[in-house]
């Protein structure tokens, strides 16, 4: 198994213990036969019921081989952060899974997409946004937040208004702002910001018979940037490989170590049984497998990397715009004229 919980807290109810252990292996199990959408849940129901350092680092892998690498940081910090406050007995048996999240932790971070959500500035109080069924509050809004890569759902609603619903799909490394609509209820007029005391805009924006040059259209990204996504997301599968076949690894020398006897006839030479010695070989081939998946993740990582700090800058059109407003006062008056190049 990739996991062996410590102790249970003092608190848990024996009937609580009981239910998560059970989740526990039936998460594990459908984890290592790739059904991560019920065993990533069952995991961390049985987190959740009896919280324990080997099932948060247990349920961090699961996330991160179901592709939820935000979740996964997010699990990866969690136990970094226990790790911190145990004692010295307690972090000695948690060594090796200090070590693992590490660099699991430091691998999927730049890989983690970015969303940034904004309201209109006339969106009216009370509207509610929500992602994927989180209602999101004001602070969440107007900034970048971690995201798993692929689809979301976003939804607005302004008090007596309708739903306004938005799906997209956002990539590994990618960082996205999305301007959300907010629908007003039927036969409210749209609210209108009032002129400045005086001014009256009188011209369009642009005057002169032509318009300002329209942006070029997305053509979407880049070949260089379509091999950053790929090699990245190699990596971390190489990684995620590398992690589980070393746990593996792990697991099978304990088992041949304890199937191993000392021949006190022949001291410095060790007695197995058939159990340990198929254990022992299982456990190299394990650790070579493990060796090659860091390795080949490691590089495949350096190659992502140097793709997207050697991609060039997309280029930038310039586009000019002139305002014409007129300035009335008790005092006088006047033409007001402003642009940008």
């Amino acid at each position: 198994m990739l996991s062996i919980a410590l102790a249970a807290p003092a608190s848990a109810q024996p009937d609580a213990v009981a239910l998560a252990e059970s989740l526990f292996n039936r998460g594990l199990a459908d984890m290592l036969a790739g059904r991560h959408e019920t065993g990533c849940p069952a995991l961390a129901e049985s987190h959740r019921l009896d919280p324990r350092p080997g099932r948060l680092f247990t349920l961090a892998e699961c996330e991160a081989q179901w592709g939820h690498i935000a979740t996964a940081v997010a699990r990866y910090n969690d136990f970094l952060a226990l790790y911190s406050r145990m004692s010295e007995a307690e972090k000695l048996q948690q060594r090796e899974r200090h070590r693992v999240a590490l660099e699991q932790r430091d691998a999927l971070a730049p890989l983690v997409p970015q969303l940034t959500l904004s309201l209109p500035s006339d969106a009216p109080p009370g509207t509610v946004v929500q992602r994927d069924g989180i209602t999101l509050q004001q602070p969440s809004l107007g900034i970048a937040l971690p995201v798993n890569p692929g689809e979301h759902v976003v939804t607005t609603k302004a008090p007596g208004g309708p739903v306004h619903e938005v799906r997209f799909t956002i990539d590994r490394s990618e960082s996205r702002t999305i301007a959300l609509e907010v629908k007003l209820p039927a036969g409210e007029p749209p609210s209108v910001k009032p002129q400045p005391p005086g001014e009256r805009v009188v011209a369009p924006p642009w005057v002169g018979g032509a318009r300002p040059a329209a942006a070029p259209p997305d053509t979407g990204p880049s070949g260089r940037r379509i091999a950053t996504y790929v090699a990245g997301g190699l990596a971390a599968s190489a990684l995620i490989f590398g992690s589980v076949t070393g746990w593996m690894a792990l697991n099978e020398s304990d088992l041949a170590d304890e199937a191993c006897k000392d021949d006190p006839e022949r001291p410095g030479v060790a007695t197995c049984s058939a159990v340990g010695k198929a254990a022992g070989d299982r456990a190299k081939d394990l650790g070579l497998a493990s060796t090659i998946g860091f390795g080949a993740g490691g590089v495949l990582a350096g190659a992502a990397v140097l793709l997207l700090l050697t991609e060039p800058p997309p280029p930038r059109p310039q586009v000019g715009a002139l305002r014409l407003s007129l300035r009335a006062a008790p005092t006088g008056g006047g033409v007001v004229v402003r642009g940008h190049w």
